[in-house]
């Protein structure tokens, strides 16, 4: 006679609340879990659906009270239409090259991790991040991830982009980039890259996190169309009305 292991239940815990990094004058809270053991890439998937991000081990999303600015966003990969701009984005950076590595983090990485904090985020909380934290947000994950490096003809790294693999799609984690590198653009480019790798592994999607209308610093994700948004539990075009509240999959235990 045979017997199943018992699945450990998944707890789920809201976080205290703290200044909003994106919409000054409000206030944020996560509600977050742990992803751990043989059931952190499906758990991870089942999430990532319902409109959650992951952080080293910890899935989470934003349940703050009274608002609902941070909407989940994902490109549809093969539907993908770059724009004018996006286009000659493409021609401006033929000859980047690009390379999958594991999700290990090294000095130059963190140099060029460094240097973008201070130019983009001086005021947040990943300005003051040593290398060990570096080291921790690469490299503590239960899951399938890698980094994508882009560098100059020359060798010189001007970019890289942590990466989820999920089972429908892409999610980029964190990109950072060569901010004096202007011309061309290469956080777009990072995710028009991300888009052309999902088609060639045959994955719909790329999770690019949450859209927040109000901030500026997140307008650029509204630019990759066809986009879906995560409405009542629905992903749906992104031009559709707004109004309703994101919902989260429900995940049992």
């Amino acid at each position: 006679m045979s017997f199943k292991p018992a699945r450990r239940p998944h707890f789920f815990y809201t976080t205290a609340p703290l200044p909003c990094p994106y919409v000054p004058g409000r206030t944020e809270r996560k509600v977050v879990t742990e992803l751990s053991g043989v059931v952190a890439e499906s758990l991870h998937d089942k999430l990532s659906r319902g409109g959650f991000r992951r952080s080293h081990n910890i899935a989470y999303a934003p349940v703050c009270p009274a608002c609902n600015a941070c909407v989940p966003i994902r490109i549809r990969a093969a539907d993908f239409e770059p724009s004018r701009t996006q286009k000659r984005l493409l021609r401006a950076n033929a000859d980047i090259l690009v390379q999958e590595m594991p999700p290990r983090a090294t000095a130059e990485q963190f140099q060029l991790f460094q240097t973008y904090q201070r130019q983009r985020h001086g005021e947040g909380d990943m300005a003051t991040m040593s290398f060990y934290d570096y080291r921790a947000m690469v490299e503590d994950t239960p899951i399938e991830t890698g980094m994508v490096e882009f560098r100059l003809p020359t060798g010189q790294l001007v970019g890289a982009c942590l990466t989820d693999r999920l089972g429908d799609g892409l999610s980029a984690v964190y990109s950072f980039f060569d901010t004096s590198l202007n011309l061309r653009s290469l956080g777009t480019y990072a995710i028009m890259w991300l888009v052309q790798r999902a088609v060639e592994l045959d994955l719909p999607n790329v999770y690019l996190g949450y859209w927040v209308e109000e901030s500026r610093k997140m307008a650029y994700k509204a630019k990759f169309r066809p986009s879906e948004i995560l409405r009542a539990g629905q992903w749906v075009p992104m031009h559709e009305p707004a109004g309703a509240v994101p919902a989260f999959v429900t995940v049992q235990g």
